[in-house]
């Protein structure tokens, strides 16, 4: 997709969000609450955005996905 930065979701103990890795290099070195990314779930893309739970968890609003789950996703912004 022209204009969208392609990688993998990734979890920066630095600033303790969750960023986007491309080639191993951080490009979005920390996503906020209410930001908005597309991520590929069983194979097709889905639009959400970013939130954390009470628990102090990261989720993808609209999925089932939190935590961990979200490592190595394959995403887009």
């Amino acid at each position: 997709m022209e204009g969208k930065m392609e990688g993998r979701l990734g979890f920066n103990r630095e600033n303790n969000r969750y960023g986007l890795l491309v080639t191993d290099l951080w490009e979005v070195d920390g996503f906020h609450c209410g930001q908005g990314v597309n991520v590929k779930i069983a194979g097709k893309w889905v639009d959400t955005r970013f939130e954390m739970n009470p628990a102090g968890q990261w989720y993808l609003v609209g999925t089932d996905l939190v935590g961990d789950d979200l490592e190595f996703l394959k995403a887009r912004v």
